[in-house]
């Protein structure tokens, strides 16, 4: 029996089973994983909060890990799955590291760098580019992501009415 589902898609589910799980730590859930041939290299989710850290981001954290895993800073033929639109510093390190292509789930409208506020892989001067794809379960994972602030904003709602 073939699968209805995409490659993409498949990896786009694990990206949200990981954002899902750092939810559980209370992070904002976003997650990626870092691809090649067909082969999930490295994963990671967000973890600004665990680490008190502002640059532990999902992506950099992935392509840190892929890079230690190929032995090598050049994530060539590498794709990166991401849940939300990279930021101006995630989509940064995505051209730094050469992955050649990212895929992620919904726009950030706020922060998004790869077409929503800016888009890095316009910019001609640079000196590597990347394909992008984008909308990949993007219902699934914009939900996910609302839910997370929804659900943010009445704890911190409720605790002002608490005081």
């Amino acid at each position: 029996m073939k699968s209805t589902y995409s490659s993409d898609e498949i990896f786009m589910q694990k990206v949200i089973e990981l954002a899902l799980a750092a939810e559980k730590l209370g992070e904002i859930p976003v997650a990626a994983i870092v691809v090649k041939e067909n082969e999930i290299i490295a994963q990671a989710h967000n973890r600004r909060e665990l680490d008190k850290n502002p640059v532990a981001h999902a992506e950099v954290l992935a392509i840190q890990e892929a890079a230690k895993k190929l032995g090598d800073w050049r994530l060539e033929g590498c794709t990166l799955y991401v849940s939300l639109e990279p930021c101006a510093m995630c989509a940064g390190a995505l051209w730094l590291s050469r992955v050649e292509k990212v895929v992620y789930g919904c726009p950030d409208y706020r922060s998004g760098f790869l077409g929503s506020v800016y888009n890095l892989t316009e910019a001609t001067e640079l000196n590597h580019q990347y394909q992008v794809q984008s909308g990949v379960l993007e219902d699934e994972c914009r939900e996910m992501l609302q839910n997370f602030f929804r659900r943010i904003r009445r704890e911190k709602k409720k605790k002002k009415m608490e005081t």
